[in-house]
């Protein structure tokens, strides 16, 4: 039987895809539901699907994010997520840490980028933990921008321990706030507003999320290495157009795009048949290497 894996998202109904994937043996239905940031709209659809789908992904937000050894929930979000009460949701956190803390070693092993005293950009780190860490520990030369994209104040940091003291005074009070307000949902997702041009031009890395990324980016991003998440084939030509060498999405292709991690979280959670808080990083792992999900990697290079 055909398992059916939905991804319900803030974003842009123009990003919407489905594709048909063998995985683990059985067959998938993988779709992704744009509400263009109406939030009451993916609540109906949750509830419409739930119990009807072997799992939800939860997109254009987080449930969750992460500083330090603290985690933060999001009150909006948890509205939206409450509405399954019998098929589980998740807002892809919980492989974050696992997935995206695997490219960094990937990329070193298997493909020579050397991240050692290289310049790079987390757009947003709190959202990926791991991948910040990960970074951290390959001894880049790093600045996390969480203030200067999510909130438009000109102050990097530049430390994983500044990240935690900040999150411990700003994340009790954003936690509460509705997403829209520092993160691009809707429309939002397919405006290019540059901010903060400057870190761009310096970093040789930019990393994080796609939409803080696109969202900000300036017009010229000529041999800069790209690690992200979600991207559409209109995505990979816009950073060809603007001088991106090389793209790296943790997630791979499925239908001509990848998914976003809250995807590949749903499909691990009914690949395995356990509730997601049953899951820990080491099973998240051991899935991982089950299916062979590795990182895209894309030469954008004419």
């Amino acid at each position: 039987m055909m398992k059916r894996v939905v991804s319900i998202s803030l974003g842009s109904s123009k990003r919407n895809h489905q594709a048909i994937e063998t995985i683990a043996g059985q067959t998938f239905c993988i779709e992704r539901i744009g509400t263009d940031g109406n939030k009451l709209k993916a609540i109906e659809i949750i509830k419409e699907m739930d119990g009807k789908v072997d799992a939800f992904g939860l997109g254009g937000t987080d449930l969750y994010i992460y500083a330090g050894n603290k985690r933060y929930t999001f009150r909006e979000s948890v509205q939206i997520a409450s509405a399954a009460q019998y098929t589980p949701i998740v807002d892809g956190s919980g492989l974050k840490n696992t997935l995206e803390r695997r490219v960094v070693k990937h990329l070193e092993l298997n493909q020579g980028i050397q991240f050692k005293n290289r310049s790079v950009l987390v757009v947003c780190a709190v959202d990926r933990f791991g991948l910040a860490e990960a970074l951290v520990e390959a001894d880049s030369n790093i600045v996390f921008g969480d203030l200067m994209f999510g909130l438009g104040i000109d102050f990097p940091i530049r430390s994983l321990s500044g990240l935690a003291r900040l999150a411990r005074i700003i994340a009790p009070v954003v936690t509460k706030l509705p997403i829209s307000w520092f993160y691009p949902t809707g429309k939002q997702q397919t405006m290019i507003k540059p901010r903060f041009t400057e870190y761009f031009e310096a970093a040789d890395i930019i990393a994080g999320d796609f939409h803080f990324i696109r969202r900000n980016m300036p017009y010229r991003l000529t041999d800069k290495i790209i690690i992200t998440n979600t991207v559409t084939k209109e995505d990979q030509e816009l950073l060809r157009e603007r001088g991106v060498a090389t793209l790296v999405t943790s997630t791979p292709d499925m239908g001509g795009r990848s998914f976003g991690t809250n995807t590949i979280e749903a499909i691990l959670v009914a690949v395995s048949g356990k509730k997601p808080e049953q899951l820990t990083a080491q099973d998240y792992g051991i899935l991982l290497d089950q299916i062979g999900i590795e990182p895209r990697i894309t030469n954008l290079a004419r």
